[in-house]
Protein backbone atom coordinates (compact mmCIF):
# COMPACT_ATOMS: atom_id res chain seq x y z
CA UNK A 1 0.00 0.00 0.00
CA UNK A 2 1.17 3.46 -1.10
CA UNK A 3 0.62 6.45 1.20
CA UNK A 4 -1.53 8.61 -0.70
CA UNK A 5 -3.83 5.12 -0.11
CA UNK A 6 -3.35 5.41 3.59
CA UNK A 7 -6.23 7.48 5.10
CA UNK A 8 -5.49 8.86 8.43
CA UNK A 9 -8.40 10.11 10.65
CA UNK A 10 -8.18 13.08 12.59
CA UNK A 11 -9.90 12.96 16.01
CA UNK A 12 -10.53 15.61 18.18
CA UNK A 13 -9.20 15.09 21.84
CA UNK A 14 -11.80 15.78 24.65
CA UNK A 15 -10.94 18.61 27.00
CA UNK A 16 -11.09 18.09 30.75
CA UNK A 17 -13.96 20.79 31.18
CA UNK A 18 -16.12 18.70 28.72
CA UNK A 19 -15.15 15.45 30.53
CA UNK A 20 -16.02 16.74 33.66
CA UNK A 21 -19.78 18.27 32.79
CA UNK A 22 -20.32 14.90 31.28
CA UNK A 23 -19.06 12.96 34.52
CA UNK A 24 -21.46 15.48 36.32
CA UNK A 25 -24.18 14.63 34.14
CA UNK A 26 -23.80 10.75 34.53
CA UNK A 27 -23.52 11.33 38.61
CA UNK A 28 -27.00 13.34 38.42
CA UNK A 29 -28.47 10.26 36.00
CA UNK A 30 -27.22 7.69 38.29
CA UNK A 31 -26.92 9.16 41.86
CA UNK A 32 -30.01 11.06 42.22
CA UNK A 33 -32.31 8.07 42.11
CA UNK A 34 -30.15 5.88 43.69
CA UNK A 35 -30.23 7.74 46.52
CA UNK A 36 -33.85 8.43 46.20
CA UNK A 37 -34.54 4.36 45.98
CA UNK A 38 -31.61 4.30 48.99
CA UNK A 39 -33.38 6.52 51.13
CA UNK A 40 -36.88 4.66 50.50
CA UNK A 41 -35.53 1.72 51.07
CA UNK A 42 -33.98 2.37 54.61
CA UNK A 43 -37.09 3.91 55.48
CA UNK A 44 -39.14 0.73 54.45
CA UNK A 45 -36.20 -1.61 56.20
CA UNK A 46 -36.10 0.40 59.32
CA UNK A 47 -39.95 0.13 59.83
CA UNK A 48 -40.05 -3.73 58.98
CA UNK A 49 -37.85 -4.10 61.38
CA UNK A 50 -39.12 -1.87 64.12
CA UNK A 51 -36.74 0.19 64.45
CA UNK A 52 -38.62 3.36 64.42
CA UNK A 53 -40.35 2.40 67.79
CA UNK A 54 -37.09 2.95 69.26
CA UNK A 55 -36.90 6.16 68.51
CA UNK A 56 -36.86 9.20 70.23
CA UNK A 57 -37.78 11.97 68.19
CA UNK A 58 -36.81 14.81 70.14
CA UNK A 59 -32.96 13.75 70.43
CA UNK A 60 -33.23 11.60 67.24
CA UNK A 61 -31.49 8.47 68.82
CA UNK A 62 -32.87 5.15 68.56
CA UNK A 63 -32.08 2.52 70.60
CA UNK A 64 -31.24 -0.51 68.46
CA UNK A 65 -31.16 -4.37 69.67
CA UNK A 66 -27.87 -6.05 68.61
CA UNK A 67 -29.48 -8.18 66.03
CA UNK A 68 -31.76 -4.68 64.71
CA UNK A 69 -28.21 -2.98 64.30
CA UNK A 70 -26.60 -5.68 62.72
CA UNK A 71 -29.48 -6.65 60.02
CA UNK A 72 -28.87 -2.78 59.37
CA UNK A 73 -25.05 -2.43 58.93
CA UNK A 74 -25.43 -5.57 56.56
CA UNK A 75 -28.52 -3.23 54.83
CA UNK A 76 -26.16 -0.23 54.79
CA UNK A 77 -23.18 -3.24 52.91
CA UNK A 78 -25.98 -4.12 50.66
CA UNK A 79 -26.98 -0.97 49.68
CA UNK A 80 -23.09 -0.02 48.72
CA UNK A 81 -22.61 -3.72 47.05
CA UNK A 82 -25.66 -2.32 44.82
CA UNK A 83 -24.43 0.99 44.63
CA UNK A 84 -21.35 -0.25 43.29
CA UNK A 85 -22.68 -2.43 40.90
CA UNK A 86 -24.80 0.35 39.26
CA UNK A 87 -22.04 2.22 38.81
CA UNK A 88 -20.02 -0.57 37.44
CA UNK A 89 -23.07 -1.82 35.07
CA UNK A 90 -23.48 2.43 34.01
CA UNK A 91 -19.94 2.99 32.94
CA UNK A 92 -18.47 0.21 32.10
CA UNK A 93 -21.58 -1.12 29.75
CA UNK A 94 -22.30 2.35 28.37
CA UNK A 95 -18.35 2.67 27.49
CA UNK A 96 -18.23 -0.81 25.71
CA UNK A 97 -22.32 0.04 23.87
CA UNK A 98 -22.00 0.74 20.62
CA UNK A 99 -22.96 4.66 21.76
CA UNK A 100 -19.83 4.25 23.22
CA UNK A 101 -21.01 6.64 25.32
CA UNK A 102 -22.84 7.41 28.88
CA UNK A 103 -25.36 9.05 28.73
CA UNK A 104 -23.89 12.58 29.97
CA UNK A 105 -21.09 12.00 27.42
CA UNK A 106 -23.63 11.07 24.34
CA UNK A 107 -25.27 14.58 25.74
CA UNK A 108 -22.00 16.61 24.80
CA UNK A 109 -21.11 14.71 21.34
CA UNK A 110 -18.14 12.38 23.15
CA UNK A 111 -17.52 9.06 23.25
CA UNK A 112 -14.83 6.83 24.08
CA UNK A 113 -12.36 4.61 21.97
CA UNK A 114 -9.39 3.04 21.95
CA UNK A 115 -5.88 3.50 20.93
CA UNK A 116 -7.00 2.82 17.25
CA UNK A 117 -10.10 4.57 17.33
CA UNK A 118 -12.16 1.25 17.75
CA UNK A 119 -14.72 0.73 20.34
CA UNK A 120 -14.10 -0.65 23.86
CA UNK A 121 -14.66 -4.34 25.27
CA UNK A 122 -16.30 -4.16 28.10
CA UNK A 123 -13.53 -5.96 29.78
CA UNK A 124 -11.39 -3.00 28.87
CA UNK A 125 -14.68 -0.58 30.05
CA UNK A 126 -14.42 -2.28 33.39
CA UNK A 127 -10.69 -1.93 33.53
CA UNK A 128 -10.89 1.72 32.53
CA UNK A 129 -14.22 1.93 35.62
CA UNK A 130 -11.72 0.94 38.07
CA UNK A 131 -8.29 2.79 36.59
CA UNK A 132 -10.97 5.48 37.78
CA UNK A 133 -10.65 4.98 41.14
CA UNK A 134 -7.15 5.72 41.20
CA UNK A 135 -7.78 8.75 38.65
CA UNK A 136 -9.97 9.89 42.04
CA UNK A 137 -7.16 10.13 44.25
CA UNK A 138 -7.18 13.57 45.38
CA UNK A 139 -8.69 14.12 41.31
CA UNK A 140 -4.91 14.30 40.16
CA UNK A 141 -5.67 11.74 37.39
CA UNK A 142 -8.60 13.63 36.18
CA UNK A 143 -6.47 16.56 36.36
CA UNK A 144 -3.81 15.28 33.94
CA UNK A 145 -6.24 15.12 31.15
CA UNK A 146 -5.55 19.17 30.83
CA UNK A 147 -1.98 18.59 30.45
CA UNK A 148 -1.46 15.52 28.01
CA UNK A 149 -1.43 16.25 24.32
CA UNK A 150 -4.11 13.55 23.44
CA UNK A 151 -5.57 15.00 26.83
CA UNK A 152 -6.36 11.66 28.46
CA UNK A 153 -6.69 11.83 32.52
CA UNK A 154 -4.88 8.84 34.09
CA UNK A 155 -7.14 6.09 33.90
CA UNK A 156 -7.38 6.66 29.90
CA UNK A 157 -3.55 6.21 30.17
CA UNK A 158 -4.05 2.80 32.14
CA UNK A 159 -6.72 1.68 29.92
CA UNK A 160 -5.37 2.61 26.71
CA UNK A 161 -7.90 4.78 25.77
CA UNK A 162 -9.47 8.21 24.16
CA UNK A 163 -12.47 10.25 24.55
CA UNK A 164 -13.31 11.99 21.12
CA UNK A 165 -15.26 14.43 20.24
CA UNK A 166 -18.02 12.48 17.90
CA UNK A 167 -19.19 14.11 14.47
Amino acid sequence: MNEASIVTKQREYAGFWLRFVAYLIDIIIVGVPFTILSFIAILLFLGSTGSFENLDIYTAEAELSGQQFFLLLAFYLILGLAGIFVSIAYFAGFHASKMQATLGKRILGLKVVDLEGNRISFLRGLGRYFAMILSGILYIGYIVAAFTEKKQALHDMIAGTYVIKSK
